[in-house]
C-alpha cells in the first residue's frame, strides 16, 4: 500500500518534464540549476519572490514563502490574506485578484513562483502575465494535462505527469522545498 504509493511518486518524479521559456526540454539537474539561478539572481538584486496558488497549491505557496523569508533570507509575499483576497474577488473578480496584487507589488527583477495542479487556473495565468509585463522572472509548477497553458509561460517550468491532485501537490511541495533548500542561507 504505502510502497505502491511511494513507487508511484518516484515514477512521477522520473517522468517529470522541465522546460525553459522557449519550450526546450531541460534535463532534471539542468532545470533545477536554472530555477535556483533565478532565485539567486533575484535575491542578489535585492528583489522579492511572490508565490501564488489556489487551494492545496496556496498552502504550498505559503510554506514556500515562509522558507524564502526564513531559510533563504529573501523578501517574499503570498497573496492569500483573506480580507484582501475576498475584497478583490468580490469587487473585481477572483480571476483578476492575484493579477491586481502582482501589478501592485511587482518590480523588474522580482520572481513569481506560480503553482497550479491543473495548470489552467485563470487567476494564476493572469498573475504570470502581469509578472512578465513587469519584468519579473517566472517559475511554474503544474500537472494534469500535458497541454496545460501554465507550463509554457515560465522561464523554468516543472510539469508532473499526473491527473491526481495528491501526487501532483506532493511533487510540487517537494520541488519547492528543494528550491529553497538549494539556496538556503549557509
Amino acid at each position: 500500500m504505502l510502497t505502491q504509493y511511494l513507487d508511484e511518486l518516484n515514477r512521477l518524479f522520473q517522468g517529470m518534464e522541465i522546460s525553459n521559456a522557449n519550450g526546450a526540454s531541460l534535463a532534471t539537474d539542468d532545470g533545477a540549476r536554472a530555477a535556483v539561478a533565478l532565485i539567486e539572481e533575484s535575491k542578489r538584486m535585492n528583489c522579492k519572490a511572490m508565490v501564488v496558488g489556489n487551494g492545496g497549491s496556496a498552502a504550498i505557496a505559503s510554506h514556500t514563502q515562509n522558507d524564502f523569508c526564513k531559510a533563504v533570507g529573501m523578501r517574499s509575499l503570498v497573496f492569500t490574506e483573506q480580507p484582501l483576497l475576498t475584497a478583490l474577488s468580490n469587487d473585481e473578480s477572483y480571476q483578476s485578484a492575484y493579477e491586481s496584487l502582482v501589478r501592485l507589488w511587482a518590480v523588474e527583477g522580482d520572481l513569481l513562483v506560480a503553482i497550479s495542479s491543473s495548470g489552467r487556473s485563470e487567476n494564476i495565468l493572469r498573475a504570470v502575465k502581469a509578472a512578465k509585463a513587469a519584468g519579473c522572472k517566472v517559475i511554474t509548477m503544474s500537472g494534469f494535462g500535458a497541454d496545460n497553458p501554465l507550463r509554457r509561460t515560465g522561464d523554468v517550468n516543472f510539469y508532473i505527469p499526473s491527473g491526481d491532485y495528491g501526487p501532483v501537490e506532493i511533487a510540487h511541495a517537494a520541488l519547492a522545498q528543494f528550491l529553497t533548500d538549494a539556496v538556503k542561507i549557509q
